[in-house]
This record gives structure tokens, C-alpha cells and sequence, in this order.
């Protein structure tokens, strides 16, 4: 029993990196209506940033994460300016956006590759909490406490933000349509601007504190994430981020458990099996609204 409750805290402290990483993605498609390949780069540039701010400015933990958020948010704005936004202009659809984000995340991809020298970095022992509590004789590393609390907040204070305020109601209106918000007096361009920084800060969120547990800073981090939070969007909702979070911690836990009970070379393939079923069966998710449009 001491294994599997063990277990199952790990697998709900690897699900909500993918539920943040989810919520990130799903904001994009939700309000933007892309499906952007790149934005897992967004994920290991954040995590690179921060790794730089701790070894090179020398900044505590909590400064460093926020520099990684900020590093997260700022690309992905600069990339939505460059390469989506003359798309919106020339209304090209979600097709032509795909291809572009593809090339984006190449792109993205090799720069991060030619800044980590292709290599996997980890931050310095140190630069973190990492602290060890027990739960009985159930260990609880900090930086595990740390993820699923970050996790909870962010979910929480996004679900306010996108139901409970007129931001939130902005943001809905331009992922509906864009022409009729502008006449509704909602600056469409703006609402893309501060949605793409959020998203982008979320997953960057989500690639630094998984750098720091996975010991794990390169290229890749990103390309590990955007499956499983694609997944999470899928499975949970498009156009609900608490069915974001919790499609993300139950693809961790069963993930883990897969594992250490079955195989784990069984673990993406549950991931992708799950992700197939959704879009043959239930396209709109758990929790997506039945009259979610791009879903």
C-alpha cells in the first residue's frame, strides 16, 4: 500500500505538469483557434532562461522561476506577432497556422539545441527547495508539494479569470469570432496579445519546474510535454481548464502506475490510445462545452 499511494502522489505531481503545460495549449485553441506545434519550445526556452538566471545572475529560486514565466510569455507573444497574427489579417485558416507553427517549432527547436549544446543541463544542487517530507513513510519531495500547489492556484485563478471577469468574457468573445467582439468594443489584437503571454507564461511555468524535477533542461523538455498536454486538452476539454488540470494529473497517474505495475514501455502508448479514443468517441472531452465549435 505504502508503494502505491508512493506511486500515486508521483504520478499526481507529473500530471500537473501536464495539466500546466494543458492549460497553456488550450488557451491558444480555445481563444486563438490554433493548434500551435511550437508551443512546447515556449516550455524549454522558459526552462533555459531560468537555468541562465541562476548560474549566470545568480538569482534565488522564486526570482529565476519568474524570469523562465516572463522568457515564456514574451516568446510566445513574439512568436503570435510574427507568425500568426498576418495570418489572422489575411484570414488563412487553422491549416495554414499549423504549417507555420511547425516551422516555428523547428526553428525554436534548433536554437535551443545549439544553446544547450545539444546536451541535457540540470539546475545546481542548491538553487531549489529541496527539502524532504514525509507523509507517514510516504516521501514528499518539496519541489513535488511545490508543482501541485503551483498547479492548483493557477487552474483556479484561470478558471476566475476566463468565467468570473470581463478580460475573461473578452477572451471568450474573440474565440468565438473576432469581427463581432471588435463591434461589441472589444480590442481584438490586445486580447490576442495578453491571452498569447499568458499561455505562453503557463507553459513556461510548467517546462521550469519540470526542468528542476525531471533534472532535465534541453530541447527536448518541450517535445515531452506537448503530447501529453495536447492529450490533456483533448481529454478534458477544450474550453475548460479544470477539465484541462484534471485530464493532465490522471494521464500522470496513470502513466506512473502503468509503470510500476505493467510495463513501462506501456506508458505513452496508454497516452496516445487515450487521446484516440477521445477524438473517435467524445471529440468534445470530458468537461468541453457540447457546443465548443473547433472541438
Amino acid at each position: 500500500m505504502e508503494l502505491f499511494l508512493e506511486q500515486l502522489i508521483n504520478g499526481i505531481a507529473l500530471g500537473s505538469l501536464y495539466a500546466l503545460f494543458g492549460l497553456g495549449f488550450g488557451i491558444v485553441f480555445a481563444t486563438l483557434g490554433i493548434l500551435n506545434a511550437a508551443h512546447g519550445t515556449y516550455a524549454s526556452w522558459a526552462a533555459i532562461a531560468a537555468l541562465a538566471a541562476v548560474e549566470q545572475l545568480k538569482l534565488p529560486f522564486v526570482p529565476a522561476l519568474l524570469v523562465g514565466v516572463v522568457a515564456g510569455g514574451l516568446l510566445a507573444v513574439l512568436v503570435d506577432q510574427i507568425a500568426f497574427q498576418p495570418l489572422r489579417r489575411r484570414g488563412s485558416g487553422m491549416l495554414g497556422a499549423l504549417i507555420t507553427s511547425i516551422a516555428f517549432w523547428i526553428i525554436l527547436d534548433s536554437l535551443a539545441g545549439t544553446a544547450t549544446g545539444q546536451q541535457s543541463l540540470s539546475f545546481p544542487r542548491g538553487s531549489y527547495p529541496g527539502e524532504m517530507f514525509h507523509l507517514g513513510a510516504i516521501p514528499l519531495p518539496a519541489m513535488q508539494i511545490i508543482t501541485i500547489a503551483v498547479m492548483l492556484v493557477v487552474t483556479i485563478g484561470l478558471h476566475q479569470l476566463i468565467r468570473r471577469s470581463r478580460f475573461g468574457a473578452a477572451m471568450r468573445a474573440v474565440g468565438w469570432n473576432q469581427t463581432a467582439a471588435a463591434l461589441g468594443g472589444v480590442n481584438p489584437r490586445y486580447v490576442v496579445i495578453i491571452t498569447a503571454f499568458i499561455a505562453g507564461a503557463t507553459s513556461g511555468l510548467a517546462g521550469v519546474l519540470g526542468g528542476i524535477t525531471t533534472h532535465n533542461v534541453s530541447f527536448l523538455l518541450g517535445e515531452g510535454l506537448l503530447l501529453k498536454g495536447f492529450a490533456a486538452v483533448v481529454v478534458g476539454g477544450y474550453d475548460d481548464v479544470r477539465g484541462t488540470a484534471i485530464a493532465g494529473v490522471g494521464l500522470g497517474v496513470l502513466e506512473v502506475l502503468t509503470a510500476q505495475y505493467l510495463s513501462s514501455g506501456l506508458r505513452d502508448g496508454i497516452t496516445y490510445a487515450l487521446l484516440l479514443s477521445f477524438l473517435l468517441l467524445r471529440p468534445r472531452g470530458l468537461f468541453g462545452s457540447a457546443a465548443f465549435s473547433r472541438a
